[in-house]
């Protein structure tokens, strides 16, 4: 990620903070960086597992517990895959998800025609749409290639 994007998401998350109140603690800030930094879209154990080494005094809750404040205020995204894990990321760009089911790669995509269709007109009586997003599943290239070896 670019520098000046990656100060500019910073600012944002700091400001996001700061506006609900939530006191910006050295292990937020830590989790924050690395989801911004990941480009895997780890899952909470992920996060953990690289994180514990230079925060000793991380838990495994806290990570889960950072996370789920995160997406209450709308600073990070839950992607569920296959094997019902789910992966974060820092919200940034708009974009859409690959998904592979035999290896669980997930790699973003762009697909600027998506967002120019108009949702269905029957979801204003179900709710208000926030977001959408594709998520596509299949085999990614090096799976498949395995697979054919096989």
């Amino acid at each position: 990620m670019a520098e000046k994007k990656f100060q500019e998401q910073l600012r944002r998350f700091e400001q996001i903070c700061k506006e609900a109140g939530l006191k910006l603690t050295h292990q937020r800030l830590v989790i924050y960086t690395e989801l911004l930094r990941s480009d895997d879209h780890p899952s909470a154990e992920m996060l953990y597992k690289r994180l514990e080494k230079t925060l000793p005094t991380l838990s495994l809750d806290t990570v889960y517990r950072t996370l789920a404040t995160f997406e209450k205020l709308g600073l990070v995204h839950r992607l569920q895959t296959v094997a019902s894990q789910a992966r974060y990321e820092a919200l940034g760009l708009r974009h859409h998800h690959f998904l592979c089911d035999t290896c669980g790669q997930v790699v973003d995509f762009f697909w600027p025609s998506f967002e120019t269709v108009p949702l269905p007109s029957s979801l204003e009586a179900i709710g208000t749409v926030e977001r959408a997003s594709v998520v596509v599943h299949g085999v990614c290239a090096a799976c498949a290639v395995r697979h054919k070896h096989c």
